[in-house]
This record gives structure tokens, C-alpha cells and sequence, in this order.
């Protein structure tokens, strides 16, 4: 598959059509443009992808892929916002610029009042790695190290206030292991490399990114940020199973939102094709290949998601005084 050149379409995979009360006719009755706010092959690119390829096939009716990267998200983010809400044009969402950069920086959009979420599609697991000289192996230890020594490991992250950064601080909050040097890097690149390298200590960073390190033998994963663990890291236990990070649960989101204004009949019908193409077991598959956890939600559990998502980030981000101009 081509990732910056595949068109999604359903052309010969016959599916009925809904007719919804819209001049247009029924809807969808012409291509749809799904705008990614990232390059492609980035994760989110690939997860929005996966799953409007088989929406398209149930739709008989082309998705149409729009990279409109930089600025971290907001430019094509941006671009749904100000988009007609008529339900041809869908944002391929994430946690970075719907949800952690509006509360670090200024944002030409309103996350709350700009857009209107439409379904959930699952989260992306971040892994504790360590290089592997760490002098410890599983994260108790790894408390009791760090907490012995303040000031001396340092940390690498993707950007300060990027969710990596945010989820680490999170992480070190609630250990009470503040007392550690932040070494932003432009990039998961980078910043996994310093780590393997032995530059910096350690790091807490997406599945997608630190997977295939860990199974390379370069990094050494040490917990999971899921609550429940993730049956795409079997074997690796959740950060919160341990007594100084208990209840510790957190990841990133991928799904799908329209501009505000979008009849409810139209985010109903993507909400509902999205579910459908969600329990196929070629789309979990694919989704787990590229370490993206799937978790569908409809609209409103969806929509409950996003609070709660929001409010764990702000308070890490407030409490840490993070601000990026």
C-alpha cells in the first residue's frame, strides 16, 4: 500500500446507502476528504487511514487521504475547523493538537467549540525504556533507583508539551521522581536514539516508536501506561500495578472528528460506519501491527473521553507550569 498516494475507496464492494434529509441527496453522495494533520506514515496517518479504508468499502463511496501537516497538528486541524459543515470533510484527531496543545500554547481553533466528535478508534500505549545499563528491571525498582539518586537521570522526550513529555511528567508526579533533567529532542526520533545510544537515561514513549527497540534488544521496557496492560505488549506490565503509581492510566487517542455544525444525522452515520469498520478483524489486525491499540467509542462515549482526557492533562500541565510560546 502507498501511503501518500492511496485514494480509499469502496468501488465494487456493494454496501446499501442510508438516505439522510440533505439537499445533497444522499449522503455520501460525492468523495469525502479526510484531513490528516500529519505527514504521512505517522501514526495517526496510519490509523485514520486503516479504518477509512474499510468505512469507504461499507460506504461504496471514496475517502479521499489530505496531508496537511505542521505547526504540531494545528495547520490541518485549523483547516476542519474552518471547513463547511456538511459532512465531506473529516479530521483524522489525536491527542496532540486537540488536546494537550491548546492547554500549552495558543490555538487558532477551539477544540470544545470547533468540532464535533464523532467516534473513537482506539490509543496508542506509551512504554517506560531504559537503556539497557539501567540498574534496574522492573519499575519498582526503577522507583526505588531513581528516588535514591535525585538529580542524576535524565529523561528524553519528543518536544516539551508534547504528550510524550506530558505523559512522562504524569508518570513522575506521581512516583514523586520530579527531581530528574528533561532533555527535549524535535521528534520520537531522536529523542529514542539519545536513550539507546546511552546519552540519556530514559524515556516514556509511544508502542509505535519504542516496539521495535525493545524487540531489536536496543532498550530495555520496564511498564505500560494502560491500566490494563495491552495485549500488544504481552508480558510487559502496567506503570499502576505498582503501589506508587496506582490507578496510573494513560495513552494518546486517535478517532474521528467533524467541523461544529455538522447535521447529527451525518456524525451519526460516520459514527456508526466507524464501529462497523472497527469490529472487522482486518482492521483490529491492521491497527495492532502498527502498535494502535483499538478501542472504538461511539459519539457520546467518545465525546466523555475527551473531558476526562483533557482534565488529566491539565492538571500535570498547570501543575508543572508548562507553556510553550
Amino acid at each position: 500500500m502507498d501511503r501518500r498516494t492511496l485514494l480509499l475507496t469502496g468501488a465494487g464492494l456493494a454496501a446499501p446507502r442510508i438516505g439522510l434529509a440533505q439537499a445533497q441527496g444522499p449522503y455520501p453522495s460525492r468523495p469525502v476528504r479526510l484531513i490528516v494533520p500529519w505527514p504521512p506514515g505517522q501514526a495517526t496517518d496510519l490509523m485514520a487511514r486503516v479504518a477509512a479504508q474499510q468505512v469507504a468499502a461499507q460506504w461504496g463511496q471514496t475517502i479521499v487521504p489530505d496531508n496537511k501537516a505542521g505547526a504540531g497538528g494545528m495547520i490541518g486541524t485549523d483547516a476542519v475547523a474552518k471547513a463547511a459543515p456538511d459532512g465531506y470533510t473529516i479530521l483524522a484527531a489525536s491527542t496532540g493538537p486537540i488536546t494537550t496543545a491548546p492547554l500549552v500554547q495558543r490555538t487558532p481553533y477551539d477544540p470544545e467549540k470547533d468540532f464535533a466528535p464523532v467516534a473513537m478508534i482506539g490509543i496508542s500505549p506509551y512504554l517506560l525504556t531504559v537503556t539497557n545499563n539501567f540498574p534496574a528491571k522492573d519499575t519498582a525498582e526503577f522507583i526505588r533507583v531513581v528516588k535514591a539518586n535525585p538529580g542524576k537521570f535524565t529523561y528524553a522526550s519528543s518536544g516539551t508539551g508534547a504528550a510524550a513529555h506530558l505523559i512522562t511528567l504524569m508518570f513522575l508526579s506521581r512516583t514523586g521522581l520530579l527531581d530528574t533533567v528533561h532533555i527535549p529532542f524535535q521528534g520520537s526520533g531522536p529523542a529514542l536514539t539519545s536513550v539507546v545510544a546511552g546519552q540519556v537515561d530514559f524515556a516514556i514513549d509511544t508502542l509505535a516508536a519504542t516496539g521495535p527497540l525493545v524487540k531489536q534488544g536496543a532498550l530495555r521496557a520496564l511498564g505500560i501506561t494502560l491500566g490494563a496492560g495491552s495485549p500488544l505488549a504481552p508480558g510487559i506490565a502496567p506503570l499502576g500495578s505498582v503501589p506508587e503509581a496506582a490507578g496510573f492510566d494513560v495513552g494518546a487517542f486517535g478517532g474521528y472528528m467533524m467541523p461544529a455544525g455538522t447535521p447529527p444525522e451525518i456524525v451519526a452515520k460516520l459514527a456508526e460506519e466507524t464501529g462497523r469498520a472497527m469490529a472487522t478483524d482486518e482492521v483490529r489486525s491492521r491497527l495492532a501491527a502498527i502498535g494502535f491499540q483499538p478501542e472504538p467509542r461511539g459519539t457520546a462515549e467518545f465525546t466523555a473521553f475527551l473531558k476526562t482526557h483533557r482534565e488529566q492533562f491539565r492538571q500535570v500541565i498547570e501543575a508543572n507550569r508548562i507553556r510553550v510560546e
